[in-house]
């Protein structure tokens, strides 16, 4: 077993220093000796049999569960090696035999009916929200931030976010907006609160929908939070904004998301969507990432957006790529998550619903550790990016240039009038 472990972890870290120690305590070295080093340890040769033969889904379980210890680095250092060194050499952890079979599964387990789709957002969303508000910026804002340039904070990024996106909707008061996966509200207060226009929020999430509510009406905006399917809105909207919400509809969903989009947005109607997606092509959903934290998640490539959105008759005006902005976003909210692990401790003791779902609080901060570390990771090496896509249902819905964007961003960030910044 021992030489198995060598053979595999010399075929897979080329670059680096990582330091193992198999269950029988003998150690080896692989990678070229440069950067900081990495130690890891496996507890069990059961640890090193389950993660050899299922590595997406069995190295994060064996973090969580203590197979798999981190001696010298920490766990994010050690998947910030280990993805890059995929990267690099291009290796897979599926067979062409075991991605036929997984994607066989998604097909099965990402049909995100109605009512399979409320149950995948209670399973990450209905956690506490105390708990988020312990890592995310002061807005509650749960998707990639936009870093105009380095040393800004995550909260000055989360509302340069929330002026690219509204900068790109075309806003002007009066305009009615529904937003697709409305969160903790944020993004829609925002834009009633700057543009003077109506919201309608929905959101399959009860926690997060209670707070959105308490916010409107503590502000008196006009913004209503509906614990609602997008599937099932029948109302006319002027704009239509999804942001982080794309990645539950699931793929054999995608021309009825979209289908849905043009029924309900009018003629003059723009639409803003902001995803997570991938840059090299479609790939299956992490089995690790499909049982722990997002149930029935897929990102897309671009190829499969654009032909649902084609056969819908939506146009794509505008096409954005966001690389690394949610690399730094993750790296903010691990660092915030890590600095409040007693106050998450206090949070989980008290919870006996977390108890009874993840076991011990230890168990449950390894969990979120290792999801915003990989997910950190994979925003830098391995292929994810943000998508931000315009969409129009008559080509002269927006302006010949994207001058407009820039020039709504600046008035927004001078604190110009509203009459001016929309202009």
């Amino acid at each position: 077993m021992d030489r198995l472990l060598r053979a595999v972890c010399h075929r897979l870290i080329r670059t680096g220093t990582l330091q193992v120690t198999t269950a029988t305590g003998s150690t080896f070295s692989c990678g070229d000796g440069t950067g900081t080093p990495v130690a890891v340890r496996f507890a069990s040769r059961a640890a090193e049999w389950r993660i050899l033969l299922d590595p997406e889904l069995r190295l994060g379980e064996a973090y969580m569960d203590g197979g798999f210890i981190v001696d010298q680095g920490s766990i994010a250092e050690f998947l910030d090696l280990a993805i890059k060194n995929l990267s690099r050499t291009g290796a897979r952890v599926a067979t062409a035999m075991l991605r036929t079979l997984r994607s066989f599964a998604r097909r099965l387990f990402e049909s995100n009916t109605i009512r399979r789709a409320r149950r995948n957002a209670t399973h990450h969303y209905n956690i506490d929200d105390r708990i988020y508000r312990l890592f995310l910026d002061s807005d509650l804002q749960y998707s990639c931030a936009y870093f105009e340039r380095s040393g800004v904070s995550l909260d000055q990024a989360q509302v340069a976010k929330k002026n690219h996106i509204a900068a790109k909707l075309l806003l002007k008061p009066g305009l009615k907006v529904l937003d697709i996966g409305s969160g903790w509200g944020g993004l829609g207060l925002d834009l009633a609160r700057k543009f003077k226009v109506s919201v309608v929020g929905i959101n399959l999430s009860d926690e997060q929908v209670h707070t959105a509510r308490q916010r409107a009406a503590a502000e008196a905006l006009p913004c209503e939070f509906r614990i609602a399917d997008y599937r099932t809105i029948s109302d006319k909207f002027d704009r239509i904004v999804s942001v982080g919400m794309f990645e539950h509809v699931g793929k054999q969903h995608y021309h009825t998301f979209f289908d849905k989009c043009r029924e309900v947005l009018t003629d003059d109607g723009v639409m803003l969507l902001h995803t997570i997606g991938r840059w090299h092509g479609p790939w299956d959903t992490n089995a690790w990432v499909r049982r722990y934290i997002f149930p029935g998640g897929y990102t897309p490539a671009l190829s499969e957006l654009a032909p649902a959105i084609e056969r819908s008759g939506l146009i794509i005006s505008d096409v954005e790529v966001l690389r690394l902005h949610y690399a730094e976003t993750l790296r903010a909210w691990r660092t915030n998550f890590l600095a409040n692990r007693d106050k998450v401790i206090a949070l989980f003791e008290a919870a006996p619903h977390l108890k009874e779902r993840f076991g011990t609080a230890e168990r449950f901060i390894r969990m979120w550790e290792f999801y915003l570390a990989g997910f950190e990771a994979s925003f830098r090496y391995y292929g994810l990016v943000v998508f931000q896509i315009q969409l129009l249902k008559s080509v002269e819905a927006a302006p010949l240039t994207r001058d407009y964007i820039y020039r709504t961003k600046t008035n927004l960030g001078s604190g110009a009038g509203l009459a001016e910044a929309a202009e």
